[in-house]
């Protein structure tokens, strides 16, 4: 991303089993577009499932990691602010 000055956008492609590692960003919120697959999100004390075209929207300074449930690649994409080095 060499156009956007305060956003990026990435994207994980999660294999069957595996989890991201989970973690927070106090004073950033964040954005998770999932494409395709299946798994469960924790968000918080929350957790819930998720699959291609859900949207889910990460509050300011909340935890939150992936888990792949799926027998398939669970596929999403993040969009966070740039200022935050993660």
């Amino acid at each position: 991303n060499k156009i956007l000055k305060n956003l990026v956008v990435s994207s994980t492609d999660l294999k069957p089993g595996q989890s991201t590692r989970g973690h927070s960003h106090p004073g950033q919120e964040e954005v998770y577009y999932f494409i395709s697959g299946t798994g469960v999100m924790e968000l918080g004390d929350q957790k819930f499932n998720v699959q291609g075209s859900d949207v889910v929207l990460i509050p300011d300074g909340v935890f939150h990691r992936v888990h792949n449930t799926g027998a398939v690649d669970l596929y999403f994409v993040c969009v966070f602010d740039g200022k935050r080095n993660h």
